[in-house]
């Protein structure tokens, strides 16, 4: 007679195998989407656009990146990827626009939205992004700790990273943000995905730390899809039905070909 232990253990193998056979039969028609976070931020920053996406019968995973490097938050993006049955459209905000760009090399991934984000060219590195553009005012607002990583002010985080959301809800985000190794934007790319893949580009035209000219550039360099927005930095947040339907104006795409 079967152990508890082991009837427990091949309960949750077959329950783990019928998730997986569901998930597999799902994307046969849908594709996934992955989303990474940004600078000053986390996961939690795509709470409001990830319920939308799913009530439209879509599987979402926001990669929690660990913000220490371009190769380490490339790895965390190229995990989620593994764990994706089918197609894929990838996401990024701000530095996890250069994530992507990296990451979107891989063969899952058949489209990339930026969000108010960085899209370097091959070899390029993100600090590079913004030569010849005013410089955001956000960009004051960023520190430095004694271990090498930049975190934002509080002040920065409300008056320029999220200007347009409740002062209680900036407090959160200073709490939660994920500070991101200095050296990481100096990391060069080695591939540009967005030249064998289609692309969305959602411009946020109040953006206090890219500069919407900025944006504006590597839509057009990229032959991005373009959709702009009247937000700060983190249309996401404040605008998360506009957001989520850039997104699923890819996925459909996706799932038409």
């Amino acid at each position: 007679m079967k152990s508890l232990k082991s009837k427990v253990a091949t309960a949750a193998f077959a329950l783990a195998s019928t998730f997986a056979a569901t998930g597999s039969h799902a994307q046969g028609t849908t594709p996934s989407v992955v989303i990474v976070h940004g600078a000053f931020a986390d996961g939690s920053g795509w709470a409001k656009v990830v319920p939308r996406l799913q009530a439209e019968g879509v599987a979402v995973t926001v990669v929690q990146n660990p913000l220490t490097s371009l190769a380490d938050d490339v790895a965390a993006t190229r995990r989620a990827l593994n764990n994706q049955p089918g197609k894929v459209v990838l996401v990024g905000h701000s530095w996890g626009g250069t994530v992507i760009t990296e990451a979107g090399n891989d063969e899952k991934v058949s489209a990339l939205v930026y969000v108010a984000a960085f899209a370097p060219e091959a070899g390029q590195t993100s600090g590079e992004q913004g030569k010849g553009a005013p410089t955001p005012p956000g960009i004051s607002q960023i520190k430095a700790d004694a271990n090498g990583f930049l975190y934002l002010t509080p002040e920065g985080m409300a008056k320029d990273f999220a200007q347009d959301l409740p002062a209680a809800q900036t407090a959160v985000m200073t709490a939660t943000q994920g500070p991101i190794q200095a050296s990481a934007f100096e990391d060069k790319t080695t591939v540009a995905a967005w030249k064998t893949k289609p692309s969305w580009y959602l411009l946020a035209t109040e953006d206090r730390m890219i500069h919407p000219d900025v944006q504006r550039s590597a839509a057009k360099r990229i032959g991005a899809t373009l959709a702009e927005l009247p937000t700060s930095h983190v249309p996401q947040q404040s605008q998360p039905d506009a957001v989520a339907e850039v997104i699923l104006e890819a996925v459909r795409s996706v799932g038409a070909q």
